[in-house]
């Protein structure tokens, strides 16, 4: 590692990072990967004063740490038909699964009909959405994923009832496949 850091110091004209510094003053830097053609200016203001911080550098991201990803799950919706869950918060977002046109109580599709999957569907990711504290008009992205892109139309009709202008930003497939041999199936992600 130390060798990274030096010869990156060379290639940006950089005074070396003093790794033992690293280890004891910022021990959740988990490498030296920000040494873009932008980041060189903050690389040169900081790294000589890096010593004196005391402050321990940290890179913004999305974390994976289990006290700030919570499933969701509720018995009004299907059950996760693996090994997901019908819903993660994270980061003040929500992340939901693909939902099918299951009857909650059954397991089983409402029909084999596009329009009553489509209209099953989003009454499940309704139920998810609520017992996350989330709404159709937090959701800021969905795709919809066909087995027939014919279908897109139909889908269309069903899809406007639930979601309040200004619509979510969408993705529309034809997939080769769905589980079960759905018709259909909608992810979404919404604001928290």
């Amino acid at each position: 590692m130390a060798w990274m850091a030096s010869g990156l110091a060379r290639s940006f004209n950089m005074p070396a990072i003093d790794i033992g510094v690293l280890r004891h003053r910022a021990p959740i830097i988990a490498g030296i990967g920000c040494a873009s053609a932008a980041g060189t200016s903050f690389w040169r203001s900081s790294l000589t004063s890096f010593s004196n911080r005391s402050t321990p550098f940290a890179c913004l991201g999305i974390s994976t740490a289990t006290s700030i990803k919570e499933a969701v799950k509720t018995d009004k919706a299907p059950a996760a038909l693996g090994p997901y869950s019908q819903a993660i918060k994270a980061n003040n977002t929500l992340f939901v699964s693909g939902v099918l046109g299951l009857i909650p109580e059954t397991g089983k599709f409402v029909s084999d009909s596009v329009e009553e999957q489509t209209e099953q569907i989003l009454k499940n990711m309704g139920e998810i959405l609520k017992a996350s504290g989330a709404s159709y008009s937090s959701v800021v992205k969905t795709t919809i994923m066909l087995a027939d892109l014919k279908d897109f139309k139909k889908v269309n009709e069903i899809y406007a009832k639930y979601f309040p202008a200004p619509a979510p930003a969408r993705s529309t497939y034809q997939v080769a496949a769905l589980p079960l041999d759905a018709r259909i199936e909608i992810e979404c992600i919404a604001a928290l």
